[in-house]
This record gives structure tokens, C-alpha cells and sequence, in this order.
């Protein structure tokens, strides 16, 4: 039990870190000092003026600390947020990684010789797609690539870009006949920090930690995984004796074969199908091979059965578990069926009293019927969208 007033107020640094009181022994410590200045029968109860204007200096003096502290944690990738971590990180040669748009190829139609300035279209879910600069040609019908108005992972199944949310006289009709390519989110602050402790390995022991380090910092690159081969003949995933094979998703080809031909030992073999020539310090050319990830679309139907205080944003909770959850597979990582019951049921969450799971089928193809596992191939990953997760409330 703290003894009142406190011997100071502010926060104070130690071996053990950075420390300050609580709101309440600030307000107690100062409580105390008017008590020892104007007589214990001062009255300074909540609801007086002058314990009032004790909260009003107590809030100020624990903000300062709030502050002081996290001034202080900021200097530690581990304790920063913002703009203090992206700066923490050049420390490391790291740039947090901007994000991007989606895109999406938009066949127009209508009349020849239209001009379609400051277009938009939208899709079933609302959202915008502006289309750059266009003029209709003589044969009615154009494509052209458009960018959702959104940044992030803005997805839109083939044939949902269909609206034209601007209207302009002789723009008939537009269109997607493939799915959209998905852009990314700016680059947490949770995802930074493990790119930063990932950079740490950078000088590692082995050759293959360095690369699998290098290559993960590559600018772009939003997942990878490097396998060894170390024995004498060509192994499982048909890596060649003695090689090397790095799965890449995103980053320039040729900055992620120059990583790889920096930090591999002298005679270790590269395999892949994603093959770039770069040059040596000596500038003798060496071929790089590596895989750029494929990604396996599952698409996963869920039925259940509602209980008293289901509501509708239970489900759409539950479709983002799933989703999240197969994502957050490894690269090679099988999904085993039995495994989606789990973040199905939102254990933990409080809702999972509110429904109950009666069937769950996946696969890889829409309107999945199996109930089987999915193989994923060694240079591959489990991927899918929420809209790709289907549900069936009755």
C-alpha cells in the first residue's frame, strides 16, 4: 500500500523499464498534499470545486506520463507505433510497405467516339472502380483496366463489375469477365515489427537463414519460404541433390534472384520455375531459379443452425474467421478439413452459443460439395476471399 503524498509524480526510469502511477494515486497523492497544506478537514470529496480542479491536474499529470511513456517505448521497434515505428526501422534498411489497389479488366461497350472522362463503375458490393481516360472505338466495345477507388484486398467475382455509376451519353454497357487481381493493405504495425525481427537474422549463422531473411525483406515480397536439399538424390518435392528452392509471393524477380545468388554457398544448385540470369560481384552471369507462389483458391460452404440472439453480423464474423484462417496457412501447408470446425465456431468469442455448426463442405471449385482434406503443393498456399465462403442460416 503506497504511502501518500507519493515521493513524486512523474514517471520515473529504472533498470526494470519505465514506470509512473496510476491515475488514482495521483489523485490520492495530491488529495493528500492539500490535506497536509490546508488541514486534514479540508473538504475534497468528487463532487466539490476543489477536488474537482485536483481531477482536472491529475488527468494532466497522468497524460504527461501517458507521454513520457510511450516516448520512451518508441525507441523500441517492440513498444512503437506509426510513424515512429517506420522510422525505428531504417535502423534495419526496412520501409514499411505502402499499400495498393485492386484492378480490375473492364470490357465497355456503347457508342463509337464516346468519351468516357472521369468514368466510374461500380460492382454488386458497391464498390467504385474509376476507369482511366477512354474513348469508344469505331467497333463499340474496349477494354481497359480499372482501379478500385479503395485501397486494400477489394475483391469482385467475374461478371460483378457491371454498373455504371457515372452516367455518360452513349456509355451502354461494362463488364469483368475475370475476377479482379487483389491489391494489399499498408503494412501493419504488428506485421512490421516481425519483418524487423525477421531483418535481425539478415547475419544469421547459416547460409539458409540468411537467404530465407533477404529474401522476406525483398520489397514487395508479402510472404516466402526457402527449402534445402542437402542429400544426394532429388527429394519429395523434386528439389534436385544439393539445391536450393525459394517460394516467392510478390517483389521484383530480379531483386529476389540477386538476394539469392548474394548469400547462397559456392555450388548449391537453384530450383524453379521462375528462372533470372543476374551477374556475380565479378560480373559472370548465373542463372537463379526459384517459384513465384501459386495460390490455391478453396471455396468453403458453411450450414448452421440459428439460436436465440443469432444475428446477422454472427455469420459474416464467421465467414471472416474462415478466411482468415485459411490465409494464415504456411506455404506446402495441407488444409485438413476437420480443422474449419474450429474458427467456424468462433470459440472464445461469446457467439458461439448462438448457432450450431450442421454441415461444412470445401473444395476447390464454387459450390463445393467434398468433405475431404485439400493437398497444397509444396511451392503453393490455401487461399481464398470471404466471398468465396458461403453460408446457409436455418
Amino acid at each position: 500500500m503506497p504511502t501518500y503524498p507519493l515521493a513524486t509524480l512523474a514517471a520515473s526510469v529504472t533498470a526494470a523499464g519505465i514506470t509512473a502511477p496510476n491515475f488514482q494515486d495521483i489523485i490520492a497523492s495530491l488529495n493528500a498534499s492539500a490535506q497536509s497544506i490546508f488541514g486534514e478537514d479540508i473538504y475534497i470529496t468528487p463532487d466539490t470545486q476543489d477536488g474537482q480542479i485536483i481531477s482536472v491536474f491529475a488527468a494532466a499529470i497522468n497524460d504527461s506520463n501517458a507521454a513520457t511513456i510511450a516516448t520512451y517505448n518508441g525507441y523500441s521497434p517492440a513498444g512503437a507505433v506509426g510513424a515512429q515505428l517506420s522510422s525505428n526501422v531504417k535502423n534495419n534498411g526496412l520501409r514499411r510497405q505502402a499499400g495498393s489497389n485492386s484492378t480490375v479488366e473492364l470490357v465497355i461497350g456503347g457508342v463509337a467516339g464516346t468519351s468516357l472522362i472521369s468514368a466510374i463503375a461500380q460492382d454488386a458490393n458497391g464498390n467504385l472502380w474509376d476507369i482511366p481516360f477512354t474513348v469508344i472505338p469505331p467497333a463499340g466495345v474496349i477494354t481497359v483496366t480499372a482501379v478500385a477507388e479503395q485501397e486494400g484486398t477489394v475483391s469482385a467475382l467475374p461478371g460483378t463489375v457491371n454498373k455504371r455509376y457515372t452516367q455518360i451519353l452513349g456509355w451502354q454497357t461494362v463488364t469483368n469477365p475475370a475476377a479482379a487481381a487483389p491489391g494489399s493493405n499498408t503494412e501493419s504495425d504488428a506485421a512490421l515489427r516481425r519483418r524487423q525481427a525477421a531483418s535481425t537474422t539478415l547475419p544469421s549463422l547459416t547460409p539458409l537463414q540468411s537467404i530465407a531473411a533477404g529474401v522476406g525483406q525483398v520489397t514487395g515480397v508479402s510472404r516466402s519460404t526457402v527449402y534445402e536439399n542437402p542429400t544426394n538424390v532429388t527429394d519429395a518435392n523434386g528439389v534436385p541433390a544439393h539445391s536450393i528452392s525459394a517460394v516467392v509471393l510478390g517483389g521484383d524477380v530480379t531483386a529476389v534472384a540477386q538476394v539469392i545468388e548474394q548469400r547462397k554457398s559456392p555450388g548449391t544448385g537453384t530450383y524453379g520455375t521462375t528462372s533470372v540470369v543476374v551477374t556475380d560481384p565479378a560480373g559472370v552471369p548465373i542463372q537463379i531459379n526459384f517459384f513465384e507462389l501459386a495460390l490455391t483458391t478453396v471455396y468453403v460452404n458453411v450450414s448452421i443452425q440459428a439460436l436465440p440472439g443469432y444475428v446477422d453480423s454472427t455469420g459474416v464474423a464467421l465467414r471472416q474467421a474462415i478466411t482468415d484462417f485459411i490465409n494464415g496457412l504456411a506455404i506446402g501447408q495441407d488444409l485438413y478439413y476437420d480443422w474449419l470446425f474450429g474458427p467456424a465456431a468462433l470459440y472464445g468469442s461469446g457467439l458461439e452459443f448462438t448457432y450450431r455448426i450442421t454441415d461444412i463442405t470445401v473444395g476447390t471449385a464454387p459450390s463445393p460439395t467434398g468433405r475431404g482434406d485439400i493437398a497444397i503443393a509444396f511451392n503453393a498456399a490455401a487461399n481464398t476471399v470471404i466471398a468465396n465462403v458461403g453460408l446457409t442460416v436455418s
